[in-house]
């Protein structure tokens, strides 16, 4: 009876999918609050008291209409009862062919490795914070408290190779939502202390236009930075149909993730528009990269290292749902290019404390995903630029990820005729987008350049 029970709540695929709507939320904010918006209130200060809230409200509207087309292309033909496409590259593959798909493999995982990269140097910025914090705490503010990030970055790459042997994405519910409230606290706590410092200041900072620059071209490159650091803020459609696929059904998957995305993005734009303008308005044209790490707050200091804390646990979380997709795909590609390779199919069964179930250990996992962190903890040591990296992978990944390929699967989908009034809103919508990341890509590329040579 009870397995006839358990058989009866498999899904059309086999998988047992226990998602709700609680569960996709985590997830969205887990990977959505993270590292990227310390760094609004820069970006704010750029684009000024118009330009910095304006680019927020688009980029939060662009970001659900491209939720709304991708959720609707989890099952193809048809929305509700077509098959499944368990991957982003899997919903390109069956929409736009295989030349595309390779295109959007390329992008997608570049991203994903991407943010790795920025999560391991906003992590030791978050750790040096707490060393200097409480440097500062004890010597007084104009001490000489600097520390280096290679051995934080090299702690935490140490951390997330043990967090790599999670199994899958199906296994980490617990750990998104461990990060999702970790990012509700240090955002709530950058927007707080932003709040109290511009009260304390008896006045609001900033300028209509933002921070001005030595030189007209360097105020467009700053501009052009600042839009990509908040393009990669928002966004969240690489690793969206992934977390589709973990939602039971009734009701329909895309019905779940689009209700799931309206109140995601109502939260993140809250948090955005708080964090951003009350930085830029308590700092000026002084507004560090990084609202918490950075050198803006000196007091309370334990409420500084809580908030600093709170982005590491996070960001531990944040880290394994942008890789997880990539481990999945290296787990399947490999055994299937290799099936007789007893290396690459070995494995063997741990017992573990507090588990009823024996954890399976592979070879072919324990050699890529110590490698992938390696290699991701090395690259951010070599480029630890924090608002320059973050404005290259934004403009990276919004335009073909979040606007050209959700866009185009949507309008084949969907059957919408060329040249009537929704194809052309889609399109032109859509060059905008590209026209905006390429800018912004100019700018971010522009800054890493200058920082390597300066």
């Amino acid at each position: 009876m009870d397995i006839e029970k358990f058989s009866h709540s498999l899904d059309d695929d086999g998988i047992r999918r226990t998602g709700t709507t609680k569960t996709c939320v985590a997830h969205i904010i887990a990977s959505v609050i993270g590292s990227g918006v310390l760094s609004l209130a820069w970006g704010t200060a750029q684009l000024g008291w118009i330009g910095g809230p304006v680019a927020m409200i688009f980029f939060a509207i662009i970001t659900y209409i491209s939720a709304f087309l991708l959720s609707d292309c989890y099952r193809s033909p048809d929305s509700v009862t077509g098959a499944r496409n368990n991957t982003y590259m899997d919903a390109v593959r069956v929409n736009l062919g295989q030349r595309q798909t390779f295109v959007c493999g390329f992008l997608q995982y570049l991203s994903m490795f991407g943010a790795a990269i920025t999560y391991t140097i906003t992590t030791s910025a978050s750790m040096r914070a707490i060393q200097r914090s409480n440097c500062y705490h004890r010597q007084g503010h104009s001490a000489t408290c600097e520390f280096s990030g290679k051995t934080s970055m090299i702690i935490f790459g140490v951390v997330q190779i043990v967090c790599s042997f999670i199994p899958d994405f199906h296994n980490m519910a617990w750990l998104s939502v461990i990060a999702a409230a970790m990012s509700f606290s240090y955002s709530s706590i950058g927007l707080g202390l932003g709040l109290a410092k511009t009260i304390g200041n008896g006045g609001i900072k900033g300028d209509i236009l933002g921070i001005p620059a030595h030189t007209q071209s360097q105020k467009v490159w700053n501009v052009s930075q600042a839009l990509g650091d908040i393009a990669f803020s928002f966004p969240y459609a690489l690793i969206l149909l992934e977390i589709q696929d973990t939602l039971r059904s009734p009701p329909a998957e895309n019905k779940t993730m689009k209700k799931a995305s309206v109140i995601s993005v109502l939260i993140t734009t809250f948090f955005y528009l708080g964090c951003g303008c009350f930085g830029y308005a308590a700092f000026g044209d002084n507004t560090p990269g990084n609202i918490v790490a950075g050198s803006g707050f000196y007091e309370p200091f334990w409420l500084l290292d809580f908030a600093n804390a709170c982005i590491i646990l996070h960001l531990i979380g944040g880290y394994q749902i942008y890789s997880q997709p990539i481990y999945a795909l290296v787990d399947r590609w490999v055994p299937a290019k290799f099936p007789n390779n007893k290396y690459v199919n070995m494995s063997s069964s741990i017992r573990m404390p507090l588990s009823s179930k024996p954890f399976k250990l592979s070879l072919l996992r324990v050699v890529f995903r110590t490698t992938y962190v390696v290699t991701a903890t090395a690259l951010a040591i070599i480029f630890p630029y924090f608002n320059q990296v973050l404005g290259i992978l934004g403009a990276l990944n919004f335009w073909p990820l979040a606007i050209y390929f959700p866009v185009q699967m949507y309008l084949l989908q969907k059957k919408i005729p060329k040249w009537s009034s929704k194809w052309i809103a889609l399109e032109i919508l859509s060059g905008l987008c590209l026209a905006l990341s390429i800018f912004a890509l100019a700018g971010s590329v522009e800054g890493v350049v200058k920082k390597k040579l300066g």
